[in-house]
């Protein structure tokens, strides 16, 4: 699918995977190696940046022909599962900006509000990596991306970095936005009764942050 990148599901990842999803896993190894599989994520995310040539001399005095990323960077987790995301970011992204959207989906009806953003006065200038570790109904992200083209950014400049997504998720988000691109780890096959992602793993901001 155009824009929708999904990570190769290593022997690595699919232990990853089977932890986090495993409802006997305990909070502090949940962490531990859901930041693992965000890792892997946003570190695939960099290889979608821009780039262009750089010469550099090495210690010993030859030259280097490579490259170098163009152009700034910002990242926007939606709160608040977004936010357990943003430890893997900065520590790959030295100095990055940090923006906020709080977006919250209505238990009766699944649609979205949004109630908060705080973004940089620059993010028109700036590649954008919108943040949030599952895509259920698409309508969380797709009015995340509505705020960051209020504010002057360019769909091509979106890079959507989630966990896990559904077909119908990545349906929305490809309507809503089809020049951003989307990077996922795993696609689960549907949606329960409630918009709930199926097999998921249940609430990932509950199982991160304890609450």
């Amino acid at each position: 699918m155009k824009n929708v990148i999904v990570l190769p599901y290593t022997p690595q990842l699919e232990v990853l995977f089977t932890i986090i999803r495993n409802k006997e896993t305990k909070r502090n190894e949940f962490i531990f190696y859901a930041n693992r599989v965000i890792r892997l994520l946003v570190e695939e995310a960099l290889n979608q940046l821009p780039t262009r040539g750089k010469t550099v001399t090495t210690p010993t005095g030859s030259s280097f022909s490579g490259s170098e990323f163009v152009g700034k960077l910002c990242a926007v987790p939606i709160v608040r599962a977004g936010e357990s995301m943003e430890k893997a970011v900065r520590e790959v992204c030295r100095a990055i900006r940090i923006g906020k959207i709080l977006i919250q989906r209505d238990e009766e009806t699944a649609l979205p509000t949004l109630f908060y953003a705080k973004l940089p006065p620059d993010i028109a200038n700036r590649h954008v990596l919108l943040l949030d570790p599952m895509l259920a109904t698409g309508g969380s992200v797709c009015k995340a991306i509505e705020v960051l083209k209020d504010h002057g950014v360019a769909e091509e400049k979106i890079i959507f970095v989630n966990l896990i997504s559904t077909p119908e998720g990545i349906e929305s988000f490809r309507k809503c936005a089809p020049g951003a691109t989307i990077i996922t780890g795993y696609i689960d096959p549907e949606l329960n009764s409630k918009a709930y992602i199926v097999p998921g793993l249940g609430d990932f901001g509950d199982l991160y942050f304890g609450t």
